[in-house]
């Protein structure tokens, strides 16, 4: 289908319902009509209204930049024009008055990860070497969503250079969680996970090369999707491993990451909630549920309960060698190629540094790692015959894995907790404590979402209530490849059951 079908059908499309603007407003009696009501819509909802003509895209930005000033304290971005993002929106609604034809976007604000080419907002990676950095167009990710009608909200702040599971980004400053501004919000795309869980945007852009938008996601309490690796363009984004790297959005509802696949894809087949009965769901305990924090794991029952009642079918499973084969692929191939792609982007976009310049004036921690695992000469870079292996043999070997335990067990996902933990204090990144035992920060983070995205499968992350202290769980299904839409449509139906997250609670500001 070349052109995407209007507002209302593709709401649809996407199962969602177009709550009117007066609808919304009058379900919030608590707030203003013109604030906080505007930044609970959905991205579906909200395009819609602005579509019809029930809601001005001056009026909707304007209800967006106000919740970024009350919400600056979380540090979500490290680039905010208002007065840029109210013209743009500004045209836009001259454009709906002269009757043109808008997008499926239209005067959507939406944020960017600050590794995503923009032509008219720095690009900064989150280092400081990048901090005036222009490049010379938008990635091909922002000139679909801007063909699409949206506007540019801003950069979000990221762990820097990506290289990391906190943001707490030691150059532009520590990004904070929505739900305790003490705790991280995950990374590397914490910026945008922040701003769309705080109510500052609907929908926003991250990426994702080993758990980057997946971790934020389920520390933030929001929706991640990491699709097939190579469904959405990587060009024009600051790169770690082509064979890893993945754009991908965050968002509140999973009809809204579906409104953004089918932009970027132009696929706008009818996607409908996938019946529960009889649906199959692979349970891995030996390497996704070991080591749980307790509240994290008594979330995961009662959600897999809750899924069980609904009519789905728990499959026990195992994926032998699964451990290994992560160990001798994901960070020998991100630690080996990042000093290849990333001075070929720096080059090919004109930022006017190296990549020798960019590591000697990254942050402490940043340059330090990099010295160590990165630099040629380093004293924990792998042999060029053990990348080889892995690109060669461990690699094709994961992926075969994965297809044959999706062949033999006929499930339509693996489910699982995508952290160990809930989200840790800032600044606690080398052991969090489980129980009575203590545990590596990047085993507790990173564990569970290394193997997805090292074997280029698509991953879900959705929302499974809040612990005992207030602090979002997740839930995570990854789906074999190529089943993006499939995945998607079966998020619909558990996140019903799952049920909404709670917003997080107002909160002193964060000094």
């Amino acid at each position: 289908m070349k052109n995407p079908p209007d507002p209302a059908r593709r709401a649809f499309l996407t199962g969602a319902t177009t709550t009117s603007l007066t609808t919304m407003q009058a379900n919030s009696s608590e707030h203003s009509k013109s604030g906080p009501a505007l930044t609970e819509l959905s991205a579906v909802q909200a395009v819609a209204a602005m579509t019809r003509g029930e809601l001005s895209v001056e009026a909707y930005a304007s209800a967006l930049l106000r919740r970024c000033e009350e919400e600056h304290s979380l540090n979500a971005f490290i680039t905010l024009e208002p007065d840029r993002v109210l013209e743009t929106a500004r045209q836009c609604d001259r454009e709906r008055r002269a009757r043109r034809r808008v997008g499926a976007l239209f005067g959507l604000p939406i944020p960017v990860k600050d590794s995503v080419n923009t032509r008219d907002y720095p690009t900064t990676a989150g280092t400081p070497a990048l901090r005036h950095f222009r490049p010379p167009e938008d990635a091909p990710v922002v000139q679909a969503l801007r063909a699409a009608g949206a506007i540019v909200l801003g950069k979000t702040n990221l762990h820097e250079l990506s290289w990391g599971w906190t943001s707490n980004n030691h150059a532009f400053g520590a990004v904070h969680n929505p739900y305790d501004p003490t705790r991280i919000p995950g990374g590397s795309s914490g910026g945008t996970a922040a701003a769309v869980a705080a109510r500052i945007a609907p929908l926003g852009i991250a990426e994702d090369t080993e758990g980057s938008i997946r971790v934020p996601a389920a520390l933030c309490g929001v929706v991640g999707f990491r699709p097939t690796t190579g469904r959405y363009s990587t060009e024009g984004a600051a790169p770690i491993s082509a064979l890893f790297d993945q754009v991908g959005p965050h968002a509140r509802t999973v009809s809204d990451i579906i409104l953004f696949d089918s932009v970027l894809t132009n696929d706008w087949s009818t996607v409908q909630p996938t019946p529960l009965q009889g649906v199959r769901l692979g349970v891995v305990r030996d390497y996704w549920y070991r080591d749980l924090d307790p509240e994290i794991e008594r979330l995961t029952q009662q959600s897999l309960e809750r899924l069980s009642r609904a009519g789905v079918q728990l499959v026990e499973g195992e994926l032998p060698g699964l451990s290994d084969l992560i160990k001798r692929t994901t960070s020998v191939v991100q630690t080996h190629d990042v000093r290849l792609t990333l001075p070929r982007y720096l080059t090919r976009y004109g930022a006017g540094v190296s990549f020798e310049q960019v590591v000697a004036q990254a942050s402490d921690d940043i340059r330090d790692s990099f010295q160590s695992d990165v630099m040629p000469g380093g004293r924990n870079v792998a042999p060029e015959s053990v990348y080889e292996a892995a690109v060669n043999t461990y690699l094709p070997a994961l992926r075969a894995l994965y297809c044959d335990y999706f062949q033999r067990s006929q499930v339509a996902a693996i489910i699982f907790p995508p952290t160990l933990v809930p989200a840790p204090p800032i600044g606690a990144e080398s052991v969090v404590s489980i129980g009575q035992r203590s545990i590596s920060f990047t085993a507790a983070v990173a564990r569970n979402i290394g193997p997805g995205s090292t074997a280029g499968i698509p991953g879900l992350v959705l929302p499974a209530g809040l612990t005992a202290s207030g602090l979002p769980a997740a839930l995570e299904l990854d789906a074999a490849a190529g089943s993006d839409r499939a995945l998607l449509a079966l998020g619909m139906s558990i996140m019903e059951v799952l049920g909404p997250t709670p917003s997080p609670r107002p909160r002193a500001a964060v000094t």
